[in-house]
């Protein structure tokens, strides 16, 4: 908690009558923040507490989640009353930004493949190149704390790694996970970040984001509007989908616009996120941790399936496609109608980090 507490620097107390003092965290300089009631939280009265913090105490298993909380990861796990809890060990921190928040939605995807490549099966799930070298800055540069560099080696030079089109042209030096049947299968499963798989024996295997080629991620869907497949209005994971069927002749063409290539590793759960741990079905977001720190825990609110959500969520994941600090992408689970739901969902969004009281204040 002490650590946590730390990374609250008072920047300003607001003009007139207002309440609190607005903040930024000063291990995430852009991320602005103002304390908040919990009485302001749209459906508060509504929410499971029990479930909330059984998972808050499951994400505690994690590393960082663990380094953020401290002492409350221990406290949270013999707890009686879990709202009591909740509302006196934690102020909500409701996060500011010059542009609407955002919300999006992600699935664990089902795919078809083989240990064996054939004419059915043919698209390589590569696990990370073994020549991919990743560098980190942050010990020279702080700034770039959370960014990494990655490339490979030539001669004595580092250089971009192949991206989406090249890797098609190359042997990778990595070793194949299993052959998928479609190659738009394979890239909303990059997109995903984690699925399932079902092998010609029957088998189902876990797959789950282990790195990537290091080249900016770019939508499809802004490409499709670009060249006046799709209206802006009409985006979304199905018409994507359907245009790309319709147009097989221009499968390649439009993926590559994405020169981002995700590796997979095989897993042991379902679908796995940053942290390591298990994803929860609308209860585990991916954020942008430049932001948002990986770990934490959130309140948010915004229109899901036409119907008014507001819940605590743990932040266990991370995205190319998740920019800004009122951002999140809601893991939504797997099947048909979690596909439905995080395709086209795309709803403005209000976002809330919980941040450990003082001890002081626990008792106000």
């Amino acid at each position: 908690m002490k650590r946590f507490l730390n990374i609250l620097v008072v920047l300003f107390v607001l003009s007139g009558c207002a309440k609190y003092s607005k903040v930024v965290l000063e291990e995430y300089p852009q991320t602005y923040a103002v304390a908040s009631d919990f009485q302001e939280l749209p459906h508060w009265e509504e929410e499971d507490y029990e479930e909330a913090l059984e998972l808050f105490v499951k994400s505690c298993q994690s590393a960082k989640t663990k380094a953020l909380y401290q002492e409350l990861c221990q406290e949270a796990s013999d707890v009686e009353d879990a709202q009591m809890f909740l509302q006196t060990k934690f102020i909500p921190y409701k996060i500011q930004a010059d542009q609407k928040g955002l919300l999006t939605g992600y699935y664990e995807p089902q795919l078809r493949a083989s240990r064996m490549r054939s004419e059915q099966y043919r698209y390589p799930i590569y696990e990370t190149p073994n020549d991919l070298v990743e560098v980190d800055l942050s010990s020279v540069y702080p700034e770039l704390a959370h960014y990494r560099l990655r490339g490979r080696i030539q001669g004595n030079r580092l250089i971009p790694y192949f991206n989406r089109e090249e890797t098609k042209k190359q042997d990778l030096n990595a070793s194949v996970l299993c052959y998928c049947d479609s190659k738009i299968d394979k890239f909303f499963l990059e997109i995903q970040g984690s699925g399932r798989i079902t092998l010609d024996t029957n088998e189902t295997i876990f797959v789950g984001y282990d790195n990537q080629n290091g080249h900016r991620y770019r939508a499809i869907g802004r490409y499709l509007v670009e060249i006046g497949a799709l209206r802006i209005e009409e985006v979304s994971l199905q018409s994507i989908r359907k245009w790309l069927d319709a147009n097989q002749e221009r499968v390649d063409e439009v993926l590559n616009y994405n020169p981002s290539v995700v590796f997979f590793k095989q897993r042991e759960q379902k679908a796995t996120g940053a942290l390591g741990l298990a994803l929860s079905a609308k209860r585990s977001v991916a954020i942008d941790r430049r932001y948002i720190p990986l770990g934490g825990m959130l309140y948010l609110h915004a229109n899901v399936a036409h119907q008014s959500l507001g819940r605590i969520v743990l932040a266990q994941d991370t995205g190319g496609a998740i920019k800004g600090a009122v951002r999140a992408d809601l893991f939504l689970g797997y099947g048909e109608e979690a596909m439905q739901i995080a395709g086209e969902l795309k709803a403005p969004l209000d976002l809330w980090l919980f941040v450990p009281r003082k001890r002081d204040e626990e008792n106000i």
